[in-house]
């Protein structure tokens, strides 16, 4: 229980009169467990707003899409560029090889007559022949330009072009080759053409401008770029929209968390209907925090309203005997200062109890070890006998062993013991006895007292509660607060069973751990 300790307590001081006793108030012992526990302020503070987290989100979805769309854009470029380029070096090819057959067999197709030059078979081959667009269809005798297709597209005249004239007029084989044109590149076939009789010789080329051929590439990735850009926009306002939209939950959580304070524990984060997403699990495990939370709050005003109240009637007592104190009377002032003493004493088993309640629930101080139960449960029975005079009875042992705090269970099982002699006489029956059930450890206290009316079972568990049959007691009514404090940090729990008149039985319920 986080907060409560000794600062927690109501602090005992003299008065200015030298006479009186004074203490702090529940109220401000309230507000130092408030401040420890939650903080007396407003709730944190939004480090950053959600419209940041909104943008990034926006701003990733975008990159990524532009991303993707940059990948798919480039390789499909790639790919017409590559199929481009192999569909021209097929068509060189192919016209090549048309043209060594058309050449080869010497005759005229046109005329159906043997060729009777060189410069025939030139004009009649590219007359014969339609270049397709960005194609052209060259021929040279002698070195020098003689025919060129008629298709004039693209109106680029390499025949003038004495670079590419020396290149191709003269080739002695055929070749092909690349050349850089003032319209680009021009991929180009040339084919040596001669005929028997005949001195003169001729060259045949085919050119392909590839950078125009390319244009259809380069246009579908332009409109690629601009479809990418358009669906990126989209993209962004539906990531926009949809981020908003994920994104409200978690301004009501910060919107929750902000107008918690130390003494409003009641809100609560709005939970969607139907949702079952990471968010929604959030909220329920944030809402489930805050209850627990809150139930601790409550748990400990609770408690310093009792402490208060159990703390003030000994206080009362001994300001109203030192008020009425007549100092010269030898016998009034022993007596006083007695029950002065005596009202003191009960305050520091108040206070020790109540130490010993705060440390029982705190998990964080266990020192659990692997115990074995049944010679605890033998050590306890030693031990217990020495509390009073009863028939101490050792009815089971369970051959064990159990991960467990020795010292907490030994408290635990000692503050069962001990009550039951507060409500038991000499002789009466006292059992103690333990054993291990469907994977549980359950160690208990019996005894053939009056029991426990059905309608205080819950309320003997509570701080400061007593049964309305209890004997007078030193005790402050915590005992059983701290079994079950006890019993609730090693994961457990305390059972009872009693029959009004025929005693009652206290059982520690544990989980049976090795590890």
């Amino acid at each position: 229980m986080p907060g409560v300790g000794t600062r927690a307590l109501p602090t005992v001081r003299p008065s200015r009169s030298g006479y009186g006793i004074m203490v702090t108030g529940t109220d401000e012992l309230e507000a130092i467990i408030a401040t420890e526990a939650v903080g007396s302020g407003p709730g944190p503070r939004r480090v950053g707003r959600a419209i940041g987290a909104r943008t990034r989100i926006v701003g990733w979805v975008v990159l990524l899409v532009l991303a993707s769309l940059g990948v798919v854009t480039l390789l499909t470029w790639m790919l017409l560029i590559d199929e481009t380029d192999r569909r021209i070096d097929g068509a060189l090819n192919s016209e090549i090889a048309e043209f060594a057959r058309v050449t080869e067999t010497g005759i005229n197709p046109t005329t159906g007559r043997p060729y009777s030059s060189v410069d025939e078979i030139l004009r009649s081959v590219i007359a014969a022949n339609v270049a397709r667009p960005n194609e052209k269809f060259l021929g040279y005798l002698d070195g020098r330009f003689r025919w060129e297709s008629r298709r004039t597209s693209p109106r680029v005249l390499l025949r003038e072009d004495p670079a590419f004239t020396a290149l191709v007029a003269d080739v002695r084989r055929p070749t092909r080759g690349s050349y850089e044109s003032s319209a680009g590149e021009v991929r180009w076939s040339a084919l040596p053409v001669g005929l028997a009789g005949d001195p003169q010789r001729g060259v045949i080329v085919i050119g392909y401008f590839t950078d125009r051929e390319h244009d259809f590439a380069h246009e579908a990735a332009r409109l690629m770029g601009l479809v990418g850009f358009g669906t990126a926009l989209l993209s962004a306002v539906g990531a926009w929209l949809v981020a908003g939209r994920i994104l409200r939950p978690l301004r009501d959580v910060a919107a929750t968390a902000n107008t918690i304070t130390g003494r409003d524990l009641s809100r609560r984060v709005p939970q969607r209907a139907q949702a079952r997403d990471e968010i929604a699990e959030l909220a329920i495990t944030l809402n489930a925090m805050l209850d627990r939370v809150q139930s601790g709050m409550e748990s400990q005003r609770r408690f310093v309203d009792d402490a208060g109240h159990e703390l003030r009637t000994p206080i009362t007592i001994v300001r109203g005997h030192l008020g009425v104190l007549d100092p010269h009377d030898p016998d009034d002032v022993v007596e006083t200062v007695a029950l002065v003493d005596d009202e003191l004493e009960r305050m520091n088993r108040l206070v020790s109890e109540m130490l010993a309640l705060t440390r029982a629930e705190q998990p964080s101080l266990l020192r659990t070890e692997l115990v074995d139960v049944g010679a605890l449960t033998r050590e306890l029975f030693e031990k217990l006998t020495g509390l009073a005079d009863r028939d101490w009875r050792l009815e089971a042992v369970a051959a064990v062993r159990c991960r467990m705090d020795p010292q907490r269970i030994t408290q635990a099982v000692v503050a069962l013991a001990d009550n039951a002699t507060r409500f038991t006489g000499d002789g009466d029956r006292i059992a103690l006895g333990s054993e291990a059930v469907d994977g549980r450890v359950r160690i208990w206290v019996a005894d053939t007292g009056p029991g426990v009316a059905p309608e205080d079972r819950q309320r003997v568990f509570r701080r400061f509660a007593r049964g309305d049959d209890a004997p007078r007691s030193d005790g402050a009514g915590l005992g059983l607060s701290i079994v079950e404090a006890i019993a609730t940090t090693h994961g457990g729990r305390v059972l009872l069973e009693s029959t009004p008149g025929h005693g009652a039985t206290f059982t520690l319920d544990l989980p049976r751990s090795e590890t």
